[in-house]
């Protein structure tokens, strides 16, 4: 996957941003998994749905199963993909998550939109 132009400077600065939200509002373990800082204990309001990924951060309450890890280190690399354009491009493809291109990418039942067949 090849990343836009200027996309790792984006990357890092959403990395920085979700590192200062994360380290002012968590209450919870701070941890590390495979390049993705993980903030546990946020508050509710504080990030979307079930968490919010922000650069290499991913921002919950305590949303943190293998599968959700799974599908936010997916949207990590599509912050390093597209870095600041991210947010925009998300914003136009839609909020329902069924039929959003990144959440569909990211894998919506490591992401709990739909449930795992058996």
């Amino acid at each position: 996957m090849k990343a836009w132009p200027l996309a790792r400077l984006g990357y890092a600065y959403a990395t920085a941003v979700g590192f200062v939200w994360g380290s002012l509002l968590s209450t919870g373990r701070v941890e590390r998994h495979d390049g993705l800082w993980v903030f546990r204990g946020m508050p509710k309001w504080s990030f979307g749905r079930g968490g919010s990924c922000v650069g290499s951060c991913y921002l919950t309450d305590q949303n943190v199963g293998p599968a959700v890890l799974r599908h936010e280190q997916v949207h990590r690399r599509q912050w390093q993909r597209y870095g600041m354009a991210l947010p925009l491009l998300y914003f136009l493809a839609g909020r329902d998550p069924l039929k959003n291109r990144f959440e569909i990418e990211a894998g919506l039942v490591d992401g709990g939109y739909v449930k795992r067949s058996r």
